[in-house]
């Protein structure tokens, strides 16, 4: 049985280098991992615990838990704004805590993983990503890290599953993810 990851990109942009990182992904899977890269994250509005209840939770925030309740990991492909994760991705990790300790993250094998444009790759907005997940119950795999930098160059003419190095790292961190979902 295939170990179901799904994928979440803190990126809306049509072009979006951490969406096609997501691509790559899904296309360099190794065997046993099959990749799953959620659409809809900016139809879910911000997390208010009044909509929280049942019967008037959003569709958009049901079908997203949903999709979380049926993976056995979760990878998050995070750009950086102004030093952290986007707000896109925030109120996903929020969304998917609640309610706080029974979540739909709670004990699941997470990793993130990253491109921007600077020189460091998104590693202030991962290790941001990070810490939210871990607060929300997930299994963050601290070891299973991908920081690519200078994306809009390294990224110009080249699909980031064209990239070799991209893509052997981004299966070594799926198998990574398979391993531990494994265990679970």
């Amino acid at each position: 049985m295939a170990t179901k990851v799904l994928t979440l990109v803190g990126s809306l942009r049509a072009g979006s280098t951490n969406l096609q990182l997501a691509e790559a992904a899904a296309h360099h899977n190794p065997e046993g991992v099959e990749v799953t890269v959620f659409s809809g994250l900016e139809n879910i509005p911000f997390y208010n615990e009044d909509r929280d209840i049942e019967g008037q939770v959003p569709a958009s925030a049901l079908e997203l838990r949903a999709a979380a309740e049926a993976a056995d990991a979760v990878l998050l492909v995070s750009p950086e704004y102004n030093g952290t994760m986007t707000a896109v991705l925030k109120n996903a990790i929020d969304w998917l805590s609640r309610p706080f300790g029974a979540g739909a993250l709670k004990d699941l094998p997470a990793v993130v993983i990253g491109t921007a444009f600077g020189q460091y790759g998104g590693v202030w907005a991962q290790d941001e990503a990070r810490k939210a997940l871990g607060i929300a119950g997930a299994k963050v795999l601290e070891d299973a890290k991908l920081s690519i930098p200078n994306s809009v160059v390294r990224f110009a003419e080249t699909h980031p599953k064209d990239d070799t190095e991209v893509a052997e790292q981004v299966a070594a961190v799926l198998e990574a993810l398979r391993e531990v979902a494994a265990q679970n």
